[in-house]
């Protein structure tokens, strides 16, 4: 049911902004790209979680182990929402400039920019966790290959393989968080800046649905990844 719904909703939103003129504007253009990779991350998992229950099966190809893309829809998620922060800081802060900044070949370089570093993310993991030597059988304690998962199969001694990736990911991931919350610092200071309730309702309503996806992004990937 969680699957169908978000084919329904994600397809829904991409179909809308494909067929509606109106909506070839960039916070929409971001929006279909946020669709996709959202289509994209789900489809990674649930699809093969729904078939080891109705089929009975544990198995995965170690080709289709290494070929799951979970951390470059993950990845490229979150550079995207990165740059969806810039657009409202852009349309908020800088209005008028908003048509230069943001152009459509702008926003065609910023959107291949966010699919392009999480794919080099996600072949930095996967190239490093897969040359790494597995002694300790192959039995994972997950539906898919996560790459948490797969160090464990590892020798003990091959973490400081991993240890310099990780560190570029917190580093990367982190400079986006500072980047997205110095946005929204900018972004409320001009709200509050404007004078009628009406004005500052209708900017707070744009940017607070980002904010949120944000949020939750961010807090369930704490609580997946950080949690002792």
């Amino acid at each position: 049911g969680i699957y169908l719904a978000s084919l329904l909703g994600n397809g829904l939103i991409i179909t809308a902004v494909a067929c509606d003129q109106r909506l070839h504007t960039p916070v929409y253009f971001f929006l279909l790209n946020l669709s996709l990779l959202d289509l994209d991350c789900i489809s990674t998992t649930v699809p093969k979680s729904m078939a080891n229950s109705f089929w009975n099966t544990r198995d995965i190809s170690y080709p289709g182990c290494v070929t799951q893309f979970f951390i470059f829809f993950l990845s490229s998620e979150y550079f995207l929402l990165t740059v969806m922060a810039y657009d409202r800081y852009v349309a908020i802060c800088k209005p008028l400039h908003y048509g230069t900044l943001l152009g459509s070949r702008a926003c065609v370089h910023m959107a291949a920019a966010a699919w392009s570093s999480g794919f080099l993310h996600a072949v930095l993991h996967t190239a490093n966790t897969f040359s790494l030597p597995l002694c300790q059988g192959n039995a994972l304690d997950q539906f898919f290959c996560e790459i948490p998962q797969m160090l464990k199969l590892s020798c003990s001694d091959s973490y400081l393989r991993e240890s310099g990736v990780i560190v570029c990911s917190v580093i990367a991931g982190f400079g986006c968080f500072v980047f997205i919350v110095l946005s929204y610092v900018q972004i409320f200071r001009a709200v509050l800046r404007i004078p009628s309730e009406q004005g500052q309702h209708k900017t707070f309503s744009t940017c607070l649905p980002h904010l949120a996806v944000v949020s939750l992004f961010i807090s369930t990937g704490i609580f997946a990844y950080l949690k002792p």
